[in-house]
């Protein structure tokens, strides 16, 4: 896969259909959709799923970079208060707004997922620290055999100005501990890029609630034995807001998360021969 290069373009503002030119920050002149290849020309329907919460300034940014062709947009909005379903309408007409029943980006999510009518869903975050200009990339890489595609910050190709040393080190951490439970390969186990095919959820059965939800997606997704790839992505910093990821609370959530899901796979394994041996022995 061909590295990224990132550039530091100059900025224009670009006001946003329906909006206010006081809600509409101003977004790279790179954004524009022409540079980016349609993804309608490869005949697939492509669903793309943003959990947000009180990312008003910041979806602007997002949306400016997201691909044409698109199938359908799907925002899940954690009960907003600010205008952020009123910028999403504004700056994208046909944008599917799900209004959160629960809480937490793995509900979310959960809930996007239900919605989405596509071939190909992908995951992005609405705070512009994921380029939606890299979907054509993850798309090609599910083309060419993937089941499952993940955005890689640590990649050769990949990089991220926005994670700190401590995150960067959990991560390694957890994603080695992943690795050798599971035979995987992944470099990145925290990162919330992802796309893969609709025939993929059953396997995933988002049930979590919190940003333990891409290891636990991740952790599901090497059970089944699917064919995973990965691609380099860079991970920008927040543009506008604080982060609700809080590195020790959160990071204590994946590391249950991974214990609980290697419990669950010893546990079947242990009970399933009981089952086969008396359905044999009646």
């Amino acid at each position: 896969m061909a590295s990224l290069s990132i550039a530091s373009p100059e900025l224009r503002v670009v006001p946003g259909a329906g909006l206010s030119r006081d809600l509409v920050p101003q977004v790279p002149i790179a954004a524009s959709r022409v540079r980016v290849p349609s993804l309608a020309q490869m005949g697939l329907r492509v669903s793309v799923v943003i959990a947000a919460l009180n990312e008003e300034q910041n979806l602007p940014y997002v949306f400016a970079r997201l691909p044409e062709g698109l199938h359908e947009l799907i925002v899940v909005d954690g009960h907003s208060t600010d205008n952020t379903v009123a910028a999403a309408r504004g700056l994208w007409p046909d944008v599917r707004i799900v209004m959160q029943s629960g809480r937490g980006k793995g509900n979310a999510l959960a809930e996007g997922f239900a919605a989405c009518t596509g071939d190909i869903v992908v995951t992005l975050d609405a705070d512009g620290s994921t380029d939606a200009a890299e979907i054509p990339r993850f798309v090609a890489a599910l083309c060419s055999g993937a089941d499952f595609v993940k955005g890689s910050r640590f990649a050769q190709g990949g990089a991220s100005s926005d994670i700190t040393r401590a995150r960067s080190l959990g991560n390694r951490a957890l994603n080695a501990i992943v690795n050798a439970l599971y035979g995987t390969r992944y470099t990145d186990l925290c990162y919330g890029y992802n796309a893969f095919w609709a025939r993929c959820l059953p396997y995933m059965r988002v049930d979590c609630d919190g940003f333990e939800v891409e290891t636990l997606i991740n952790v599901r997704i090497a059970k089944a034995g699917l064919v995973v790839h990965e691609v380099p992505s860079y991970e920008r910093e927040r543009i506008h807001g604080m982060s609700n990821l809080n590195a020790v609370r959160d990071g204590t959530r994946v590391l249950r998360t991974i214990a609980l899901e290697r419990m669950s796979t010893a546990s079947r394994r242990s009970v399933l021969p009981r089952i086969a041996y008396r359905l044999l022995t009646r």
